[in-house]
């Protein structure tokens, strides 16, 4: 699990429009990283709508905002155009950035049980390290209490 203060893991994921993205890419910035489940549902396009809003303030406070789920270059196309986000969005088609962020786990529906992407949020320093993570997010508000904790840096 990881924690406060660590190192964020790197990685090497294609973004929406099929580009290299990693850690070093916004080497001196701030990084909002967040995780849901899946492209074009309820809860995910709430919450990238709202990310998407605060982009400029977050962009005002030296920040990027990087959204992560398991959809393809062509889905999250898809997802942008259709809802007009601003955000950017990355390809985790193998799952390694979600076990990487310890966010593949063992979810619970209608007494199923199955594997799933935990909607959580990580803020990474300009430094690498973690300086906050947010685990089972109420969209709600969320993005506005991330923006204040990019403030607080």
């Amino acid at each position: 699990m990881l924690e406060v203060g660590q190192k964020a893991p790197d990685f090497n994921l294609l973004d929406e429009n099929g580009e290299n993205m990693s850690l070093s890419t916004f080497k001196g910035k701030n990084i909002v990283l967040y995780f849901y489940p899946k492209d074009d549902t309820p809860g995910c396009t709430k919450e990238s709508i709202a990310f998407s809003e605060l982009k400029n303030e977050f962009e005002a406070n030296n920040t990027v905002i990087l959204g992560a789920s398991k959809d393809s270059v062509k889905k999250h196309q898809n997802f942008i155009k259709k809802h007009d986000l601003t955000v950017k969005l990355l390809v985790d088609d193998e799952g390694k950035l979600c076990e990487d962020y310890t966010v593949w786990v063992m979810k619970k529906l209608y007494g199923r049980e199955y594997m799933g992407i935990e909607r959580a949020t990580f803020l990474i320093g300009a430094d690498g390290n973690i300086k906050n993570i947010w685990r089972k997010v109420k969209v709600k508000g969320h993005a506005e209490e991330v923006l204040e904790a990019v403030k607080s840096l």
